[in-house]
């Protein structure tokens, strides 16, 4: 019976220390450690030299964000492509078939993004 909690404490300590050592060195030892000669050119927005203007928070168009989205979305299912194609001659015409379903799945949400016009930048 101790054998088999055995296994469990050791795990539970490799756990704890995962989480102790960087969480402690980052809340007890940074503070100590870094420097602290705060100045009025540091303490400032910038440290350029110009004074700050306008607003930080600069608006842009959820396109964008969707056309970048998309782009990663199809970037990582053609990644998928790659491991079929290496074992394409073991897989034989269940893996066709499977790739084909994939790429299909694939054209029905470009068409989806065609037809919402996620592509169009204007």
């Amino acid at each position: 019976m101790f054998e088999y909690w055995n296994s469990y404490l050791f795990v539970t300590l490799f756990l704890l220390l995962g989480i102790i050592l960087p969480v402690g060195s980052l809340m007890v030892l940074g503070p100590l450690l870094r420097p602290k000669k705060p100045t009025a050119e540091k303490l400032s927005t910038y440290e350029s030299g110009l004074e700050p203007f306008g607003e930080a928070q600069v608006r842009y168009n959820i396109r964008y964000y969707l056309f970048a989205l998309l782009f990663v979305v199809f970037d990582v299912e053609i990644l998928f492509l790659y491991p079929w194609a290496v074992s394409f001659m073991d897989l034989g015409l269940f893996g066709l078939v499977e790739v084909l379903i994939f790429i299909g799945l694939l054209v029905v949400g470009l068409a989806y993004a065609w037809k919402k016009k996620v592509l169009e930048w204007t």
